[in-house]
């Protein structure tokens, strides 16, 4: 009788109290449901630099601060508007970089700066955060909006980068704006070209030890004058985008970190967006841009604190110079450098704007 008692009191146990006995499944469940909340700085925000450098506001007339200034105004408001009225972080990029290529004030599109040969070889690259799609151009010679070719390699070729001629060719193929060589022509940058070759003809002359000095020399008393753009749109799409005219008096195809992805530009839904400014082969050996965002994925680090080690740190200690600008997934933005200056803007989703110049130091 006590045996058929205690079967008969296991089956009521076990067929009217199983609510009350914990499940680990259930807890896994109700666990893996609880989605962390995500608390956004910007619901949209962009970020704009036209290149970092020498740039001191002893040497700077009022005059052509302001201009500068404006054209940074200009430029970024135009992206802003693309983002506020719901359009891509993409399309923001490319249209806000077209305004600066479009100027003469910085050494891209337009205001190129001319290599040894004398020529304008310029070099773009945009990237795509949600899906890692990039495209780049290098040496392009006649393509009026370099960024514009970035893009259209990307969304319409399976190839990441194209350079040279053939970069010339697809874009006048896919119908983009064609120009003739003489578009590049700017006095300012032709005097920066003589200069520089008046250089190197001292160093040469000085001593067959140092014929590499006269290199050094221009780039550390050069205004960079890249430019480029990151953004996050509503959907928490991140893209950035970077085109240059290089490096005066460059030679033998030299490229710089600008095209290569991971260097000079950089975007990541997971971490953030990044553009480069600066002495591009540095920015290469210490794939600048992607660092920051690895800094962020694999350690955990903040935006801040990746861009202040990696610029601050391991550029400065590599013998790199130059800044960066970049937004992260929240919307928090930074413009992070290690020169006397970095033509650079911000604008978030309340339209609060603010440009800026020169270091803090200044």
């Amino acid at each position: 009788m006590r045996k058929i008692f205690q079967l008969y009191f296991a089956f009521f146990l076990l067929f009217n109290c199983g609510e009350l006995i914990p499940n680990p499944d259930d807890n896994a469940q109700n666990i893996k449901r609880e989605e962390p909340k995500i608390e956004r700085t910007n619901d949209f925000a962009i970020v704009i630099h036209g290149g970092a450098g020498t740039i001191k506001k002893e040497n700077m007339s009022a005059e052509k601060e302001a201009e500068y200034k404006a054209k940074l105004e200009e430029a970024i408001r135009v992206g802003h508007a693309i983002l506020k009225n719901g359009g891509s972080s993409l399309d923001a990029v490319e249209k806000t970089i077209n305004i600066m290529e479009d100027s003469p004030l910085f050494n891209a599109g337009k205001g190129a700066v001319f290599t040894n040969a004398g020529t304008n070889e310029l070099d773009a690259s945009i990237m795509d955060g949600k899906t890692l799609n990039s495209g780049a151009s290098a040496g392009t010679k006649t393509v009026k909006n370099p960024i514009n070719l970035a893009r259209r390699i990307m969304d319409d070729s399976p190839h990441v980068m194209m350079a040279g001629d053939g970069a010339d060719s697809y874009a006048k193929e896919q119908g983009l704006e064609i120009v003739s060589p003489e578009y590049f022509f700017t006095e300012g940058r032709l005097k920066s070209l003589e200069r520089a070759k008046d250089r190197e003809k001292v160093e040469m002359d000085h001593d067959d030890n140092q014929k590499a000095a006269f290199y050094d020399a221009d780039i550390k008393d050069s205004k960079y004058g890249t430019v480029g753009c990151v953004a996050l749109d509503k959907s928490g799409n991140l893209a950035a985008g970077t085109s240059t005219g290089g490096m005066t008096n460059k030679r033998f195809g030299r490229v710089g970190d600008t095209p290569i992805i991971g260097a000079g530009t950089y975007a990541n839904n997971a971490t953030c967006a990044v553009s480069g400014t600066g002495w591009g082969e540095y920015f290469i050996r210490g794939t600048v841009a992607y660092d920051i965002s690895a800094m962020m994925e694999y350690k955990g680090s903040t935006l801040e604190e990746a861009s202040v080690e990696v610029i601050q740190k391991k550029l400065t200690n590599l013998g790199g110079t130059g800044g960066i600008i970049a937004v992260d997934k929240n919307g928090n933005m930074m413009m992070e450098f290690n020169t006397a200056g970095m033509y650079r803007a911000t604008m978030d989703d309340k339209g609060e704007l603010n440009i800026e110049i020169y270091s803090k130091k200044q």
